[in-house]
């Protein structure tokens, strides 16, 4: 596993490769960009944050090509798109996935795909955590304002984060918060068993409705990951669900598995979710007992994690040591090769 070098300062270089923002949102991202460049860092924004038509930014090949160029960009540091959005799938065949430095690409929902993609294919460490317009407030809850500290890990040391204090059960778009988030309900981490559980791994995830579809493709090869890049260590999969209804993220969760990407795995984590809804009273409670059931393994749900904030910053290939009990949840990462 390689992970790239976080600095102060950094050159933040910001590229939609999926959605980009319509024009009566422009001012959420220069108002994020002028918070991140109070905060010391350097914004470069490419061109195709500022469009957007018929579900993404611009052509698959204009986005790949900005990416790209901003990778081999030795002036930008690090790599953070504004959100996520739907159809970032089409820009993986023209990745150049050896060009230029490892640097940081943080961000989640539809950016999973790419950040798992890289990982995969190149054992380079990606983050998963929060995206650049949430980072627009005058201030960060502690648990979102971790990623900087993340980041900031070099290689054989490690971090530390835990569980937030309270979550957002939902928008209030009308009432602005300093935070952004309005985090107003107790956080409770919940395991299977309902007894304390730990497990530890190589940590591999992101949004289950968008990480499925590189099932069988050259960009979701997990033997050849384990193989190649971590030494056939167990691995810890962390998973959220945007948009599944319950009897989709079990046929999503059973392909991964037939797939053989729950092989060698220690335990598996999944984020909170509003998506959730029952389907003939099969609720996604009785998703993650008969999962358990069959693998054998120790699951944890409603964590820090994905589209009901705040999240944890996960850092894709990184060996994690979790333990979660009465309702508290702790993550170590170790940044080890």
């Amino acid at each position: 596993m390689k992970y790239p070098v976080f600095k102060e300062g950094a050159t933040l270089g910001v590229t939609a490769p999926s959605s980009g923002v319509p024009t009566a949102l422009h001012d959420v991202v220069k108002l994020s960009c002028s918070r991140m460049q109070s905060r010391g860092f350097n914004v470069v924004c490419g061109e195709t944050v500022w469009t957007q038509e018929k579900a993404k930014s611009s052509a698959a090949q204009v986005r790949a090509n900005e990416f790209n160029a901003m990778m081999r960009n030795d002036t930008i540091d690090m790599i953070i798109p504004p959100w996520g959005g739907e159809l970032l799938i089409e820009i993986l065949e023209y990745i150049d996935f050896e060009g230029g430095p490892g640097k940081w690409i943080l961000g989640y929902s539809d950016v999973s795909g790419l950040l798992l993609a890289f990982t995969l294919k190149t054992g380079l460490a990606t983050a998963h955590g929060t995206n650049l317009v949430d980072l627009r407030g005058e201030y960060s809850d502690e648990t979102t304002a971790m990623w900087q500290a993340v980041l900031s890990t070099k290689t054989g040391e490690s971090v530390l984060q835990h569980s937030s204090p309270k979550y957002q059960k939902e928008w209030r778009h009308a009432d602005p918060s300093p935070y952004i988030y309005h985090l107003t309900e107790p956080t409770y981490w919940k395991t299977v068993s309902g007894t304390k559980t730990s497990m530890q791994g190589r940590l591999l995830g992101g949004c289950i409705d968008i990480i499925r579809h590189l099932i069988g493709t050259p960009f979701g090869d997990v033997r050849h990951f384990r193989k190649h890049f971590i030494h056939e260590d167990p691995i810890v999969w962390y998973l959220e669900n945007c948009e599944l209804s319950t009897t989709d993220l079990r046929r999503s969760l059973v392909h991964m598995k037939l797939a053989g990407w729950f092989e060698h795995c220690s335990g598996i984590l999944f984020g909170r979710s509003s998506a959730n809804r029952p389907v003939e009273g099969y609720t996604a409670e009785e998703v993650y007992q008969e999962l358990a059931q069959e693998l054998q393994l120790p699951i944890v749900y409603d964590i820090d994690c994905g589209h009901v904030p705040p999240q944890m910053t996960f850092i894709n290939g990184a060996y994690a040591e979790i333990e979660v009990e009465a309702g508290k949840g702790k993550v170590k990462q170790f940044f080890k090769p």
